[in-house]
């Protein structure tokens, strides 16, 4: 995928609609120009009323995660929830957490275009500084997004597939984390090592011995990594 090279490939926010789903997240359609994106949204600090288009009252509001998906969509992601555990635990840490569902599963462009979209939204919430982490067909999508918006600090892409990654150098010099199982039999971990041999520092890959696609094997390494670099990475920038 190549930049978008005329206005016909945009999409803008035009309504958010945000509705309370516990005390410390928010159900959020995005009314866009190109349909419906519903997305999930935990503020920080945790119970914090979002307030779109206002500045942010802490430095802590200014740093965020966008949590993507494999080629169905859906907020589930990789492993036993690590999304929905990393979501409650990060706004502790200053750092906002966003889920989103496509509007348009499996169609590469389309998905990156809502990673964009939440990218927007973000930051008319006063985040500055936000960290992408997908998994199999969202990791290409997290990498694109990276190299297309100056606000994505940092790349995270799990179990991915190649398409959609060959432009992963262009992320340096933002940090890169692939991770993968080497048990994978959906997308073979020699897609890690390739996507790790085009990227550019600073890079780091990250293979677990037995684990699988959905990566349920290495369910507590993986949220322990995931749960130190993405502070370690934000809160350094």
């Amino acid at each position: 995928m190549n930049p978008p090279a005329s206005d016909d490939y945009t999409l803008q926010i035009q309504q958010v609609a945000l509705a309370e789903r516990s005390s410390n997240s928010y159900r959020a359609v995005l009314h866009t120009s190109r349909g419906l994106l519903h997305c999930i949204l935990h503020p920080a600090p945790p119970g914090a009323v979002p307030q779109v288009g206002a500045a942010p009252k802490s430095d802590s509001a200014r740093l965020g995660v966008i949590l993507i998906g494999g080629a169905i969509g859906g907020f589930a992601g990789p492993g036993d929830r690590v999304y929905a555990r990393l979501s409650d635990e990060l706004p502790a840490l200053g750092i906002a957490c966003l889920q989103l569902h496509y509007r348009k599963p499996n169609f590469f462009e389309e998905c990156v275009l809502d990673v964009l979209g939440g990218v927007a939204f973000l930051k008319g919430m006063g985040v500055e500084r936000m960290a992408t982490v997908g998994h199999s067909f969202g990791g290409a999508i997290s990498i694109m997004a990276g190299v297309l918006s100056p606000a994505v600090v940092a790349v995270v892409a799990l179990a991915s597939q190649t398409y959609g990654a060959t432009r992963v150098a262009e992320v340096a010099p933002r940090p890169l984390l692939v991770v993968h199982g080497k048990g994978d039999t959906r997308l073979h971990y020699r897609n890690a090592e390739q996507i790790y041999a085009w990227a550019k520092e600073p890079k780091e890959l990250v293979l677990y011995d037995g684990a699988e696609h959905g990566l349920r094997e290495c369910d507590a390494q993986l949220h322990d990594l995931l749960r130190s670099w993405l502070p370690a990475k934000l809160h350094a920038l």
